[in-house]
């Protein structure tokens, strides 16, 4: 059987649920995070959080150590880390290392958080981020050189014991719920898993009228191999050509009752980790999860 640092009853100290955390909501800079900041997230009921690193080896190692000590002072796990770095996509040899090497960076750093996975994006070949779209990240060639980086990059995690959490977008290499199934089994890693993000995957007009099947689909195709859910909603925009759009939790078409309870019964110790909210949207975020796991008949674990 497949299993996973996550997936270790000891690692997780009797955990039976999943638990509850928010990324983006701290200092972009782990040397600037403060207590006050992290208390904060602590007293609105979070458990966790993410650690931005800026670009490979900006963060020192003291910096590191400050944010590990100060959140965890404050009883919040660090759930994942998540820095810059090079496109593992690129046309020549180099381009892709250096991708690579930067990606190997923040593993190390990883380590020095103590964070539960390292955040890993395919990045891509429009110039203007790594999310930007461009006609080449749906070519199988363009697949396969983003599997062959990550395949590297899972091997640097496995001697690093860091587990990679890679995500995907309809706009990106990783597509769709079919290249998800393929990477996982491609890499068979105990250290190489899925950041669940089902909002990212919504393209289309009858996808976002049907968002149950996209999540089934990635749930299912990820064969418990998820660590962690990067938890949104959305809408669609009333206009002539089609706009999706995310809103807070609560605002949009999600059946978040339904996903939880999906989510829990596959991988009940994955992080759900709110994302893309400003602070003054974080409170009735968690509120409208919390509400919807409680109708699930759930409730977040409590020994994060």
């Amino acid at each position: 059987m497949w299993h996973t640092p996550y997936d270790d009853p000891s690692h997780h100290k009797g955990s039976e649920h999943m638990r509850i955390g928010v990324a983006g909501a701290l200092p972009d800079r782990p040397a600037d995070i403060s207590a006050a900041d992290v208390r904060h997230l602590a007293e609105m009921g979070f458990q966790g959080t993410n650690v931005k690193l800026g670009g490979p080896g900006e963060a020192s190692h003291d910096d590191l150590q400050h944010a590990r000590r100060v959140i965890g002072d404050a009883g919040l796990v660090i759930a994942q880390s998540n820095g810059a770095y090079g496109s593992l996509v690129g046309h020549s040899d180099a381009d892709r290392r250096r991708g690579i090497d930067g990606l190997i960076a923040h593993m190390q750093a990883t380590n020095v958080l103590g964070a539960r996975t390292c955040y890993v994006r395919p990045g891509g070949l429009n110039p203007n981020g790594p999310w930007f779209p461009h006609p080449e990240h749906h070519l199988d060639a363009t697949f396969d050189r983003a599997l062959d980086s990550l395949r590297l990059a899972t091997r640097a995690a496995e001697d690093l014991g860091v587990v990679l959490a890679f995500e995907g977008h309809v706009l990106s290499v990783f597509d769709r719920p079919e290249r998800v199934t393929a990477i996982l089994e491609a890499i068979d890693s105990p250290s190489l898993s899925f950041n669940l993000d089902p909002v990212n995957f919504i393209g289309s007009i009858w996808d976002a009228w049907q968002p149950n099947a996209v999540f089934d689909r990635l749930l299912d195709g990820a064969r418990g191999r998820i660590a962690a859910a990067h938890w949104k909603d959305f809408t669609v925009r009333e206009e002539l050509v089609l706009h999706i759009d995310e809103v807070t939790p609560g605002r949009g078409v999600v059946d978040h009752a339904r996903w939880l309870k999906r989510l829990n019964a596959s991988q009940p110790h994955a992080w759900v980790l709110l994302e893309h909210l400003t602070l003054d949207q974080l409170a009735p975020a968690k509120l409208a999860v919390d509400d919807a796991l409680a109708r699930a008949g759930l409730a977040w674990d409590a020994t994060p």
